[in-house]
């Protein structure tokens, strides 16, 4: 396979540009049916790329949560043995499955466990 007949097999999720991170998701079909464990390994505003613990082929429509985005929904784009590239319905802001997840507390200057040791120091 040539390097142009590759990227168009790939759709237009190739054509963002694509961050390179590590995230852990499941596929499942719109009626709920599981397709498996995945690990997302490239992510753009309009796709994703994911090494899958199983097959699932092109074309296939999936849904599944993305850490700070939340669900998503899109279309198997392009499929080579347990990797897929996935083309997203929607367009997303890929920064936000960088973002720390927030617990919703208020952010304490100091962590309660070391409060206690603080306080219990000398201070000179």
């Amino acid at each position: 396979m040539n390097d142009e007949q590759e990227s168009s097999d790939r759709g237009p999720a190739r054509s963002a540009p694509r961050d390179s991170l590590f995230l852990l998701t499941s596929f499942m079909t719109p009626e709920g049916a599981p397709l498996g464990k995945a690990r997302v390994r490239n992510l753009s505003a309009t796709g994703l790329m994911a090494d899958c613990e199983r097959g699932v082929p092109a074309g296939t429509r999936v849904e599944f949560e993305l850490r700070g985005i939340g669900k998503m929904t899109g279309i198997v784009a392009w499929a080579r043995a347990d990797k897929i590239g996935l083309s997203f319905d929607e367009p997303i802001d890929p920064q936000l499955a960088r973002k720390p997840v927030s617990t919703g507390a208020v952010p304490q200057a100091v962590p309660d466990y070391l409060r206690a040791h603080q306080r219990s120091i000398p201070r000179r």
